[in-house]
């Protein structure tokens, strides 16, 4: 199958988030207020997860990641990126060390991994595994966590360590991580008990105030916390020539219905490429460590010592955000809906940055946060433009169609505070 930007500006036939569970569980305005004021649990079970067992496990993920495995303790995960020659991100994910020689892989860098497995003779075993993966979060989390297993020790746990815990007579790991950017734990264990988990903590947590995490506000807190995504802030470098054979690979992996990615937004790139992203554009450079090789290295060591985008949070100006939706109330052609919260169709919606007549970023993950009252975006903008306080113009629309500008303003990212690593013992 050839894939085109023309090819994915075509809208899927389902809701990318339903993989979440249900759209909204109370509401989308109520549940999004839950990991700021009391807590949520959200289903992340869709998330592929691969095993690798063997002595030269560790050395495959140094090997195609960009990060150091120098120190990487038992029970320890890192956020792990595998970039491609141009030192654009393919995959990244979740990487947990179980013992030497035992690792669990989340997302879709198990893929890439395997591949490289396939083409190369490590002493690695790989298997898919079928875990669910619940994110409890938001500053009650803790409380319900030790509520619903007894267990006072997790207010030990370092942050991205693994604490056991049991629940319902079931022994399950906790990982102190927190995608909200709150702190909280992500619960995994073997799914023919997921449910029973779940009904458990939901159960523990009414005193508490939880929120079941809907899909159609599942994705804000990436937003407020600046956790770019793939196929929603950056499309996988796997479209190119040399990498046909990969994609192949994964395609056959995916629903007959699905494509990798989908695009759509003012942005009029003409190669999929443009829309691919550098770990230090999407804010990883401090994962990025050269006391390896890896593929996309001399790209990332001349990027990372002179970076030309970074990340920020755009605060789009309100009125013209209104006007968007007033022009559905006009006779003649509208601009494109905003849907609310946020896109619903898993779209990388891309649209342009402008400071006068010059493109100097794009934005992706547009998004309104009920507790801010505002709509944001993240950006990947040039460094010349990047200082908070910036004015520029959004265009929100389509190529070819009706676009509106809309005055943005740079702010930082994260946006909302990073409150992952705070003290437990004062939550």
């Amino acid at each position: 199958m050839t894939f085109t930007v023309d090819g994915m500006r075509t809208a899927p036939e389902v809701y990318a988030w339903s993989r979440f569970g249900q759209q909204e569980y109370t509401d989308w305005l109520d549940e999004s207020m839950s990991w700021k004021q009391t807590c949520y649990i959200g289903d992340w079970s869709f998330l592929w997860q691969h095993r690798f067992t063997g002595p030269d496990a560790l050395r495959l993920f140094s090997d195609i990641s960009v990060n150091s495995f120098a120190k990487f303790d038992h029970g320890q995960s890192k956020h792990v990126i595998h970039t491609n020659n141009d030192g654009k991100v393919i995959h990244e994910g979740v990487l947990t060390k179980f013992g030497d020689d035992d690792f669990m892989l989340h997302g879709r860098g198990g893929f890439w991994a395997s591949y490289q497995l396939g083409r190369t003779d490590y002493d690695v075993k790989v298997q898919q595994e079928d875990w669910f993966i619940y994110q409890v979060s938001g500053p009650n989390s803790v409380k319900v966590l030790e509520k619903v297993s007894g267990e006072s020790g997790l207010r030990d746990t370092g942050f991205m360590r693994l604490h056991p815990i049991t629940i319902g007579g079931y022994k399950i790991w906790a990982l102190r991580q927190g995608m909200s950017g709150e702190i909280g734990f992500e619960l995994q264990g073997p799914k023919e008990y997921g449910q029973e988990i779940y009904d458990l903590i939901v159960e523990a947590g009414q005193e508490f105030g939880i929120r079941k995490l809907g899909g159609r506000v599942a994705m804000i807190n990436h937003l407020e916390a600046c956790f770019p995504t793939i196929a929603t802030d950056y499309i996988p470098a796997i479209f190119d020539e040399d990498m046909a054979e990969y994609l192949d690979v994964f395609t056959s992996s995916m629903p007959s219905f699905a494509q990798p990615a989908y695009i759509a937004g003012s942005y009029d790139g003409r190669a999929i490429s443009e829309y691919y992203r550098s770990p230090v554009e999407l804010g990883w450079a401090r994962n990025i460590n050269f006391d390896h090789d890896f593929l996309g290295r001399a790209a990332l060591e001349e990027e990372k010592a002179n970076p030309r985008r970074v990340i920020r949070t755009l605060v789009w100006d309100a009125d013209d955000v209104q006007d968007v939706f007033a022009s559905l109330f006009r006779p003649g052609e509208n601009y494109p809906y905003m849907e609310m919260p946020r896109d619903q169709r898993g779209f990388m919606w891309a649209d342009k940055v402008t400071a006068g007549d010059d493109l100097v970023g794009i934005a992706t993950s547009r998004g309104y946060s009920y507790y801010y009252r505002q709509m944001l975006s993240l950006s990947t903008i040039d460094v010349a433009h990047s200082e908070p306080g910036t004015e520029l113009t959004v265009h929100w629309g389509r190529p070819g169609g009706p676009q509106k500008p809309i005055r943005a303003t740079v702010a930082p990212a994260p946006y909302k505070p990073d409150r992952r690593r705070s003290d437990l013992h004062t939550a």
